[in-house]
């Protein structure tokens, strides 16, 4: 278990908080690139780490992310006007662009430099796999946005969705890192099980290691004689989280306030495209506002009759409405000192410790882990996930990209 007071330092992520600020150094995922699809289009509201803002995409297709009141009088901007590459307020005409530089005060006299001497909130954005992220940290200390895999890849290798969880980003991350509750929240009773088949056989050898990204967790099974089932998920900092299934994901959670988050779920395959039905859903999940529509204030419309004959949980066969019946039914920001952690919560346990230690380094005045600031840096090949089967009993050799290690953690065989 945490203290409280360690609870409340790896969960409360406001501006001036150690979590807050070591976050905003990355970048970090915060709205779906779809959400402004063209230029001059609507701006939408966005909700990040506690600050309200407003995304635009200008007249040229780039995309700026503002605090949300005017630098005049407060009014919100995500009522303003996006015209000729900028964002103009609607009661004053205050206009601002991407980087938040005032364009015009047309309620000025003319000749007045007033403008020049005020510059409105803004962050960088970047867009990449049909996400933008945002850079909120000190604007001296911004690094260059990571190469990961799923960066380059063309749209149609790529399949991105978002909802809203209702409860602290950290309880998401650790469902991430929990596989044991594989084996229960998500079983399935017959053949409907949407899952790859996994094998069976007990774990003969789990591996958390640290590493310049974040935490590798390597999972290793024997399903014959000379032969090893490898399990590799990866969790990159800030809160990235990677997982191997029948196409590989990305889950994000990024903070909305201390109780709220978004999962971003980002799937790619490198070799080939998705079809349709890769991209498909059997049944309308979430809303437009991308709430859930099976919830927490409608039980996720739980079916008793299906718990007992279909699936563990009695849900269909999402696995993020899964998650979030379990992560969100804890409560909004779950008291860590009230939990009894067994061998099983190794690789949570793990994870914690490793936060905490990042947190209270970059206190102290360290850079935070994993960080490029020039592009001849930016390789990022040792991130990955993946589950294969292989001969022999020695992963190491059979994928010599995974380095970059700093030391392991081994837990018990059988975990």
């Amino acid at each position: 278990m945490l203290t409280k007071e360690q609870n409340e330092l790896l969960t409360r992520t406001g501006r001036g908080t150690p979590m807050g600020d070591l976050m905003r150094r990355y970048w970090i995922p915060v709205l779906l690139s779809h959400e402004v699809p063209m230029p001059d289009c609507p701006p939408v509201q966005v909700r990040i780490l506690g600050e309200d803002l407003v995304a635009f995409r200008d007249s040229w297709g780039r995309v700026g992310l503002l605090d949300e009141h005017c630098s005049h009088r407060g009014t919100s901007l995500f009522y303003g006007r996006n015209e000729e590459c900028g964002l103009r307020c609607i009661y004053h005409g205050w206009k601002y662009d991407v980087e938040g530089n005032v364009l015009d005060t047309p309620a000025e006299p003319g000749g007045s430099t007033f403008r020049d001497r005020v510059k409105h909130p803004a962050y960088p954005t970047h867009e990449a796999a049909g996400l933008v992220f945002a850079y909120m940290g000190p604007e001296e200390k911004q690094p260059v946005f990571p190469s990961y895999i799923w960066a380059a890849l063309p749209a149609a290798h790529i399949n991105v969705t978002k909802s809203i969880q209702d409860c602290n980003y950290l309880q998401g991350v650790e469902g991430e890192c929990d596989s044991t509750h594989l084996t229960f929240l998500h079983r399935f009773f017959n053949e409907h099980d949407p899952r790859r088949p996994q094998p069976e056989h007990p774990v003969r050898e789990y591996t958390i290691e640290e590493t310049d990204f974040g935490l590798r967790l390597v999972a290793v099974r024997e399903p014959e004689p000379e032969r090893s089932y490898v399990r590799v998920s990866s969790i990159v900092l800030p809160t990235y989280c990677w997982i191997p299934g029948s196409t590989k994901s990305v889950h994000t959670y990024t903070p909305i306030d201390d109780e709220h988050s978004w999962r971003i779920n980002l799937n790619y395959q490198v070799e080939a495209p998705f079809d349709e039905n890769g991209r498909s859903l059997q049944e309308p999940w979430f809303g437009p506002d991308f709430r859930k529509l099976r919830n927490k204030d409608n039980h996720y419309l739980v079916d008793r009759e299906r718990q007992k004959t279909e699936n563990f949980t009695g849900l269909g066969p999402n696995f993020v409405i899964h998650d979030s019946m379990a992560t969100e039914s804890m409560g909004t920001l779950f008291d860590r000192s009230r939990e009894h952690l067994g061998v099983s919560d190794k690789a949570v346990i793990a994870m914690r410790r490793y936060l905490i230690d990042v947190v209270h380094a970059f206190q102290r005045g360290a850079e935070p882990p994993g960080l490029v600031f020039t592009e001849a840096d930016n390789v990022h090949t040792h991130v990955d996930t993946f589950a294969q089967i292989i001969d022999g009993r020695d992963w190491r050799s059979a994928y010599p990209h995974l380095t970059r290690t700093r030391h392991a953690m081994r837990a018990p065989v059988g975990v």
